[in-house]
């Protein structure tokens, strides 16, 4: 009986990581680890999987201001992959002295691209339905 027990506790540990490395476990946080975590996200097309880490802020574009407004950059994040950062200024406040060269913090929602990949939900959910995100910039967290 008891081998039985610890043969399908270790089936069933087995399954959640492959479920957690085919990145098919949504809401779970895959690892802080930014390159190796965005650099697989990527080769994988991973969507929709909630990841935290930093970047060097390469490009500050225009907001985005057509239906919910965003404020936009492009985040380094290591191993020559770039994230487009899009942070929902209508449900968070806006990092006002962003600028090249900084560094961000991060965690939200990525999807992948072919560009490198988004990162969005960076900022609470007033519904309560989706995993709270944020900034962090200059010792400041915006959400």
């Amino acid at each position: 009986m008891k081998r039985t027990s610890t043969t399908i506790v270790m089936l069933a540990l087995i399954a959640l990581v492959v479920l957690f490395e085919r990145g098919q476990l949504p809401g779970l946080v895959q690892a802080p680890s930014t390159s190796g975590t965005l650099a697989r996200a990527y080769a994988q097309r991973w969507e929709d999987v909630q990841v935290q880490g930093e970047g060097r802020v390469v490009r500050v574009l225009t907001d985005d201001n057509d239906g919910s407004r965003h404020q936009r950059f492009i985040l380094d994040v290591g191993g020559g992959q770039t994230v487009l950062v899009v942070h929902n200024i209508d449900l968070a406040p806006r990092i006002d002295a962003l600028r090249s060269g900084d560094r961000v913090a991060f965690y939200g929602e990525y999807v992948w691209n072919e560009r490198g990949g988004i990162i969005h939900w960076t900022h609470h959910d007033p519904a309560g339905r989706h995993v709270d995100g944020w900034l962090e910039h200059e010792g400041r967290r915006y959400q």
